[in-house]
């Protein structure tokens, strides 16, 4: 059985780092950042707006901000033919 991971970048998925800087109510001034990551596919990122519309409707705190980072880090686009070789001395 392969792993979850592995599959979802062999599907073109890639791994998605969002940095959620948000409010508290009992702290209303002060900023705070939470770091989440999950596999998703860009552009449309589903995953993420599917986080983010639970987080509106589940956790009391109002997002301020979204920092996203985005990396397939497997995938077809990364074979490419090689033509020749160079040595450097």
């Amino acid at each position: 059985m392969a792993d979850r991971d592995f599959e979802l970048q062999l599907k073109g998925y890639g791994l998605l780092t969002a940095e959620i800087f948000y409010f508290l109510p009992d702290y209303p001034s002060l900023l705070q950042q939470y770091v989440w990551q999950e596999y998703d596919e860009a552009p449309d990122y589903p995953v993420l707006f599917g986080f983010l519309d639970h987080w509106r409707r589940e956790i009391e705190a109002a997002i301020h901000s979204v920092r996203i980072a985005h990396d397939r880090s497997l995938g077809a686009r990364e074979i490419r033919k090689v033509d020749g070789v160079f040595t450097l001395q």
